[in-house]
């Protein structure tokens, strides 16, 4: 497998491939890359039996975010009422980007916020149609 480590978004400096056990008190997680240039560290995983990871170096703040984008999006399509790459399509068109660029791994701070708000106001509308309410 080719491993060629991500640039740090942060300091512009080369990820070191390395367990996630670095990072996670000793439990291991797979493979992660990782950058100790800030404060709480920039890392992320890869997708499991290779070393493609899974999005871009995040911060403790983007984590935080990320999992917020992925907690009020993937009710949409894990709840059925849109399939996977429908509801990929839906939030690509709601962000004015195109679906290939749609992969929250890949966002930002602000783009993650816009797709939990997005997201949410969606969740509300299917409750308003007499469907399951979420919150996030």
């Amino acid at each position: 497998m080719k491993n060629n480590p991500p640039i740090c978004p942060y300091c512009g400096e080369r990820s070191v491939f390395t367990s996630s056990r670095e990072v996670y008190s000793g439990r291991d997680f797979g493979p992660i890359y990782l950058c100790k240039c800030i404060p709480g560290w920039a890392y992320v995983g890869c997708h499991p039996g290779t070393v493609k990871p899974l999005g871009r170096l995040a911060d403790k703040e983007l984590r935080f975010w990320k999992k917020q984008a992925h907690a009020a999006f993937d009710p949409l399509w894990k709840g059925k009422h849109m399939k996977r790459g429908q509801a990929y399509g839906w939030l690509a068109e709601q962000l004015g980007i195109d679906k290939s660029e749609c992969h929250i791994g890949m966002f930002d701070v602000k783009t993650c916020e816009r797709v939990k708000f997005i997201c949410l106001a969606k969740q509300n509308e299917i409750a308003l149609r007499g469907q399951q309410m979420f919150t996030v």
